[in-house]
């Protein structure tokens, strides 16, 4: 699959990476593919994002991203879902950090390793990183497009479910806003 990418979207994955190398991060998840788009110059995904505001608003992303890595991963509707139930997640967060130190929920990161060091220097993509991946095929194959463009990544973002496609929305980026930013106000084939 990985030879379909453009430069775009092969920049969009090695970005992923750096970002996650520069977290100290044991895995690169689909959180890391949205910073290295939002780090995107010139590529059609980045003129979406650029003409919806997004990267205006990169810190808060950023800053959103990492707020939900605090609480291990758990998204904004997921944290009031369980508040419904009586369960306060920043106060466990709280407890957490206080007994094992700031970030403890976080994950990612391997015990006793140097931070930005994997197994063999390989950073393997969490499952969920893979489903974007690959969701990214399906929306270039929708599309009736020969070539995985870091448009076709930033589409998968916005239409899998869970963190990342909930903070683009809270950022204004949808599915739907991304179509009408490249392609207009008409629909094309594989709109959600």
């Amino acid at each position: 699959m990985f030879e379909r990418f453009t430069k775009d979207a092969r920049a969009v994955v090695k970005g992923a990476v750096e970002h996650a190398e520069g977290e100290g991060s044991a895995s690169v998840d689909d959180g890391h593919m949205l910073l290295a788009l939002l780090d995107r110059e010139a590529s059609r995904a980045s003129f979406a994002l650029a003409s919806l505001g997004a990267t205006r608003r990169r810190e808060s992303i950023k800053g959103a991203l990492s707020e939900a890595r605090r609480r291990a991963g758990l998204s904004q509707a997921d944290t009031e879902a369980l508040a419904g139930l009586g369960i306060d997640v920043s106060e466990i967060v709280s407890r957490v950090e206080e007994a094992h130190g700031v970030g403890a929920l976080a994950g990612g990161r391997r015990a006793g390793r140097r931070p930005g060091r994997a197994l063999g220097g390989h950073r393997p993509f969490t499952r969920e990183a893979k489903d974007t991946l690959v969701q990214s095929l399906r929306m270039a194959t929708a599309r009736r497009d020969r070539c995985i463009g870091d448009e076709h990544i930033l589409f998968a973002l916005t239409v899998r479910p869970g963190l990342v496609s909930e903070v683009l929305a809270d950022h204004g980026v949808t599915h739907e806003s991304v179509e009408r930013a490249l392609y207009g106000g008409g629909a094309g084939p594989g709109a959600a």
